[in-house]
């Protein structure tokens, strides 16, 4: 008689490296839960379970980060490829593996190793290699333990980006064009480092870093866009006082681009003395997100300034000299030749100051900028951090563990199973002595790190008055930080989300997990509440199409106010405000707002050339800051000068923004959706299609070469974030969502988008995406007994010459 049941399928496969068996149970969504007898099996059998169900994920994710994707996809990525080698941690690989504390290289070097078992299994059996293989014609390569913590480019980075940005508006336009592209928190003048002319910075002096640091993209390959809005997250914890059953609640949903595969992997790790559930990027070992048993963990985006750019003066006779301190200090050259498919290798050549990889050089002007990066010194490998939190069982452990944690910055909350909950930042923050790093600085000598600030220079928070703790990206440090002091950086992400999961929890008792999985599918816009409030009384005066300026001299403006006004800001799928309030406000009023601002800073020749600089697609970030602040001015000149019918100030230039901006929406609106606004929706509009990366090279080859449209509701600026393209289309929001009841695992609940296979012919491909399109999730089974209720494929792994094991796949 079968050991295995009816109902489930059965695989079973000899792996190298293995000293026992070990059990993969895949429940009915496609998690897989790892059950081995000790920690060495348990994290090879990770590593083959991932390749088992993401190999094509993963080794699209090793060529990217080593410069290898020429190898595979021809010479349009050698550039690309350069670019990756310059951001490759280059430093001691025992200093690297110290950093992160002890076990860590004996895991990577497990989880590469059950890597190369599925790989070695598909050269022997080429059936079982995803069809992405076939179609490009390549094959995955091998990994080595070090390339977990050599590949540092997957991270969430981007201050060097913000810096380049203000030093080339201040260059064309001056510090006042520069406070309307980006709200600075807390506020703060900018200071020119002394020495540093922005003249110095070309426009495309970040075109290498972008290569290094942007996703795949097979459509346009040597042109990656800026990144200047960094991807986010919500998260919070409520005590055991606050909820309906006596035990904390933690919710977590991390905010990444929406992509296909997902960005993330639910798995379950047990072994002795270990035994957690979560998600992590499947290209790592442990996870980053989720609980093991004893407390439960989340994180959001901490905007810490990790990165500065360094502009050197370079030798009239010698580019590859540059001035530091008082004399000329040779860049160290690294010869390197990257393989390419169909075509000779090519040579490259990388630089690299004291500071770090050069990434530009003006040999015209005698310039050469490199970018320096606490994220490529030891200990730094993005989320390789999080193994050690695996096996904290109380907050001392976890506190313990975090002052290991490395980068990228992050928010991390936790629940203890007695009851603690506990907010921490936490994240290397370089100590700049004498700037802050808001710049680009000089490489002479004048500006260098004297190494970081201790962990506990953050401010950590353990079960506070309100019984609730949260973090949505926003500037969190309390009033009396010494920023000064402690430069943590000064480009946040605003406030709205956070106040509204602020507002929602409020003073609340009872709080359930089903209240937390609302939450994070809540589409409110606490700033479209604040705008609409602003104009509320301008608004008003033209409710009945009538009065200064209007009736039918603007077609729609009656309709349209009405619509906005019976609004309650909630951006449902079905809400047709919802629809004309995102295209009014993001592409009329704001637009409106700025070349009004722009008007008396720049001469009218260059205001074209001044709006688009502070015009960018969502996706890349707009600011509702700057939005409500200019707002904010032209209502208080309306006070002001109630009694004048001067034009350039007050009523006047209000009215004329508000009405004409929304006229023009109004039209664009019904441009899109039709001549009946009974009929508007803006899920007609927002959407989610997510594309297989290898659409835009192999088109209809591809079995699945995007996932149905479905509607989505709320914005970039909502608690559910689907910040979207000029298409309407979600690009970045949480394809991941998890909330966790603290002590009574198995009523957890967690969705995982579009599925949780990367290959196209497993069942677990998208079986999830409707389920996240509707806001919905499942029960993320803990304890044994519930995983075993709910196996659909049950896995086993065995050494070479056990009889458990045997290269099969056995249907019950």
């Amino acid at each position: 008689m079968s050991r295995y049941a009816a109902h489930e399928d059965c695989e079973e496969y000899t792996v190298a490296g293995l000293s026992a068996p070990v059990e993969i149970l895949i429940d009915t969504h496609g998690v897989p839960h790892l059950y081995a007898t000790c920690e060495d099996d348990l994290f090879l059998a990770q590593g083959f379970d991932a390749a088992r169900d993401r190999l094509f994920q993963l080794d699209l994710w090793r060529r990217r980060g080593l410069g290898l994707l020429a190898e595979a996809f021809g010479e349009s990525f050698t550039a690309r490829d350069r670019a990756a080698r310059l951001f490759l941690y280059r430093g001691e690989l025992d200093a690297e593996w110290r950093a992160y504390g002890p076990g860590t290289a004996r895991v990577a070097a497990a989880f590469t190793a059950g890597v190369n078992a599925y790989v070695d299994l598909c050269e022997r059996r080429p059936d079982l290699l995803p069809p992405e293989f076939h179609a490009v014609g390549h094959r995955p390569g091998r990994w080595r333990p070090e390339d977990v913590a050599l590949i540092r480019s997957h991270g969430l980075f981007g201050n060097v980006e913000q810096e380049v940005a203000r030093a080339v508006t201040l260059r064309d336009f001056g510090p006042e064009v520069e406070d309307l592209r980006r709200v600075r928190e807390p506020a703060r003048a900018l200071r020119v480092p002394e020495g540093l002319d922005p003249a110095d910075i070309p426009d495309d002096v970040l075109a290498v870093y972008r290569l290094a640091t942007a996703p795949v993209d097979f459509a346009a390959p040597g042109t990656p866009s800026p990144r200047i809005r960094p991807e986010g997250s919500n998260n919070w914890v409520v005590a055991p006082g606050r909820t309906a059953t006596g035990r904390p609640l933690l919710a977590n949903d991390p905010h990444r681009s929406i992509s296909l595969p997902s960005l993330r992997r639910l798995v379950h790790l047990s072994a002795p003395g270990l035994d957690a559930i979560g998600a992590g990027e499947p290209a790592l070992p442990g996870l980053s997100v989720g609980h093991n048993g004893h407390l439960a963990f989340g994180l959001t985006i901490f905007a810490i300034d990790q990165e500065d750019l360094y502009v050197y003066e370079t030798h009239p006779e010698d580019p590859d000299r540059y001035l530091h301190n008082d004399g000329w200090e040779p860049m160290r050259v690294i010869r390197e030749r990257v393989p390419v498919a169909g075509a000779d290798p090519v040579d490259v050549e990388l630089r690299f100051t004291r500071h770090g990889p050069v990434v530009h050089r003006d040999h015209h002007r005698h310039r050469a900028f490199a970018v320096r990066a606490a994220w490529l010194e030891p200990g730094m490998a993005p989320y390789l951090g999080g193994l050690n939190l695996l096996r904290a069982r109380t907050t001392d452990d976890f506190l313990d563990a975090l002052d290991r944690w490395g980068a990228p910055g992050e928010n991390m909350v936790w629940a203890t199973a007695d009851g603690t909950i506990g907010l921490r930042p936490v994240g290397r923050v370089p100590v700049r002595p004498n700037w802050d790093g808001l710049l680009p600085v000089p490489g002479d000598g004048r500006y260098e790190w004297d190494g970081t600030h201790p962990a506990d220079a953050l401010p950590t928070v353990i079960d506070p008055p309100e019984e609730r703790l949260a973090s949505a990206n926003e500037m969190n440090l309390p009033d009396d930080f010494p920023h000064d002091r402690c430069t943590v950086g000064f480009d946040w992400d605003h406030r709205y989300r956070y106040e509204r999961i602020a507002e929602v929890l409020g003073d609340t008792k009872g709080i359930t997990v089903e209240d937390c999985l609302r939450l994070q599918a809540d589409t409110v816009n606490s700033a479209a509440r604040r705008i609409l409030a602003t104009v509320a009384d301008r608004l008003g005066d033209r409710g009945d199409g009538g009065g200064r300026n209007g009736g039918d001299t603007h077609p729609g403006l009656r309709s349209a106010v009405a619509l906005l006004h019976a609004w309650d800001a909630d951006e449902r799928t079905d809400s047709a405000a919802a629809a004309l309030y995102q295209i009014w406000q993001r592409r009329h009023l704001r637009p409106a707002l700025l070349r009004h601002a722009l008007a008396p800073l720049v001469p009218p020749a260059r205001l074209p050339d001044a709006l688009a600089r502070l015009l960018v697609d969502e996706e890349l970030g707009v600011d509702v800051r700057t939005d409500l602040a200019l707002l904010d001015t032209l209502a208080e000149d309306t006070l002001a000068d109630a009694d004048t019918d001067a034009d350039s100030v007050g009523p006047a230039v209000l009215d004329r923004v508000l009405i004409d901006s929304l006229t023009a929406a109004w039209a664009e609106t019904r441009a899109l959706l039709g001549d009946d606004p009974a009929r508007w929706r803006w899920g007609s509009l927002h959407h989610a299609a997510p594309a297989h990366p290898l659409s835009p090279l192999l088109g209809d080859r591809l079995s699945v070469p995007r996932l149905p449209r479905r509607e989505r509701g709320g914005s970039g600026d909502t608690v559910l974030n689907t910040s979207y393209d000029s298409e309407f289309r979600q690009q970045e929001g949480a394809s991941f969502r998890i909330v966790v009841d603290v002590g009574a695992w198995d009523r957890s609940r967690v969705v995982n988008a579009p599925g949780q296979s990367g290959r196209p012919d497993s069942p677990h491909w998208d079986d999830l995406y409707d389920t996240w399109a509707q806001d919905g999730s499942f029960p993320l089974h803990y304890s044994r007994a519930s995983v075993e209720a709910h196996t659909r494929t049950r896995v086993v792994l065995a050494p070479p010459g056990n009889q458990a094991g045997r290269a099969s796949k056995v249907h019950r």
